[in-house]
């Protein structure tokens, strides 16, 4: 048997498809009130009436959860909450049965019906929790009840919204409020913001580079995809840990799994083989190549420091390559308020600062990171725009006319700008991508 939640919205009301889910077989229906149109119906179904769907979503949630009682890890920051929670989970489905948020279900109401598909016989579940305004983390944690919860950082999006950094921190740390009493804090260590609050209390642990923080990265060196690396806690240096991707945003995301590893009894070895087994989901930095061009695809989502960061993955890609030039499709960052212009322009900047070459904007607002870019020295002659993200094949002609063979091609951009459409374009045109001679 099935049931349907009517859920209101801005511009849809789930209350207008309760016939049509009853049609197809629901026979329970959460709501908020029943429809005219359906008082005279003859088919029998229960109608829970509530004040508010959404709350008794999340009521529900709640009372599932501590039936099964299983230890939770809640997971939140403004970029890396998705790539945090797929190490965690590669970590603790080592040694435990395992329950994860799928997707993009990290909302009010993604989070909540997530919970509600675990599994009776579940030992733990990683939760990731994304926001957009104030008071929304701290909804979820209070229904998550977290034994653990990470901050993976505070970021640039939802600027639009919050105004400033500081806010977005202090919305990001209202993961605490749901907290269990006995619960740990993981911090970004290397991020002022989070340093210097005495009100978190002895159970928040910093991780990340800096010298004191309590799970410290170190060493960390790259080869044919891999980033390998040592962290030292708890007086011991473990050395030697291999996760099968590239980049320092990479690295903190593991050293988080392996905080989260520890906490919960798992030794060295197991977690050492939990993030060596990671896979990357989605479309977040996934490398191949179509003929002799070399694809960084990274479309999932974008900010100022994830755009920077998968720049600095796309320099060492191409230096571990020996050929070819640094390239890159770059699209609109949304959310980013009144600083948008100036977070585009740094982005641009950041590339001629890596060593970029060749340059392609896709997006009114990625029109900016055209300017930063020539700021920063790289030829207008190499600098090719398209700002209508309408006309992705507008941005496929200018690749296929001006990549090289050889070359490493990054393509980031935000959601909504669904820049991998430019990626299928060169896959479907990829017998007129040049092509490296044969070696006689």
């Amino acid at each position: 048997d099935s049931r349907f939640v009517a859920l209101g919205g801005a511009r849809v009301d789930g209350h207008d498809y309760i016939g049509a889910a009853l049609s197809l077989g629901s026979e329970c229906v959460l709501c908020e009130r029943i429809p005219d149109t359906l008082n005279s119906s003859e088919r029998k179904y229960v109608a829970l009436v509530v004040q508010d769907t959404l709350r008794a979503v999340g009521e529900l949630a709640k009372a599932y959860d501590r039936r099964i009682n299983n230890r939770k890890v809640a997971i939140t920051g403004s970029v890396g909450k998705t790539t945090t929670k797929e190490f965690v989970a590669a970590v603790l489905s080592e040694n435990l049965r395992l329950h994860k948020t799928e997707g993009n279900y990290n909302s009010n109401i993604g989070m909540p019906l997530s919970m509600l598909t675990m599994r009776n016989d579940t030992e733990v579940s990683v939760l990731e929790m994304g926001m957009s305004n104030a008071g929304e983390i701290e909804y979820l944690s209070k229904i998550a009840e977290p034994d653990i919860a990470i901050i993976t950082n505070i970021g640039s999006s939802h600027m639009e919204y919050l105004g400033t950094r500081e806010n977005i921190c202090r919305a990001k740390l209202e993961v605490v409020s749901g907290l269990k009493k006995d619960g740990i804090l993981l911090l970004n260590g290397d991020e002022p913001l989070l340093r210097g609050r005495e009100e978190l209390g002895d159970n928040a642990f910093f991780v990340g580079f800096a010298r004191d923080c309590h799970f410290r990265a170190q060493n960390v060196r790259y080869a044919m995809g891999n980033t390998v690396f040592d962290i030292s806690y708890g007086g011991k240096t473990v050395e030697n840990i291999r996760i099968p991707t590239m980049g320092k945003h990479n690295v903190y995301a593991a050293c988080f799994a392996y905080a989260v590893g520890v906490n919960m009894g798992l030794s060295d070895e197991i977690i050492k083989r939990g993030l060596r087994n990671f896979k990357p989901v989605g479309m977040r930095q996934n490398i191949y190549d179509i003929g002799d061009i070399t694809i960084i695809e990274d479309c999932y989502n974008a900010s100022p420091e994830s755009m920077k960061a998968a720049i600095a993955v796309l320099r060492q890609v191409s230096e571990q390559k020996a050929r070819g030039r640094m390239t890159a499709l770059l699209g609109n960052m949304y959310e980013l308020g009144r600083g948008s212009e100036r977070f585009h322009e740094e982005v641009g900047l950041e590339f001629a600062r890596q060593g970029g070459s060749a340059l392609f904007t896709f997006g009114e607002l990625a029109d900016m990171i055209a300017g930063g870019a020539m700021l920063g020295g790289v030829p207008c002659e190499n600098i090719y725009r398209n700002t209508d993200v309408r006309h992705p094949e507008i941005s496929g002609e200018m690749l296929l006319a001006s990549l090289a063979a050889g070359d490493t091609l990054l393509v980031k951009a935000s959601r909504g700008a669904a820049a991998e459409r430019v990626i299928r374009y060169l896959e479907e045109n990829k017998d007129r991508l040049p092509r490296l001679r044969e070696i006689q």
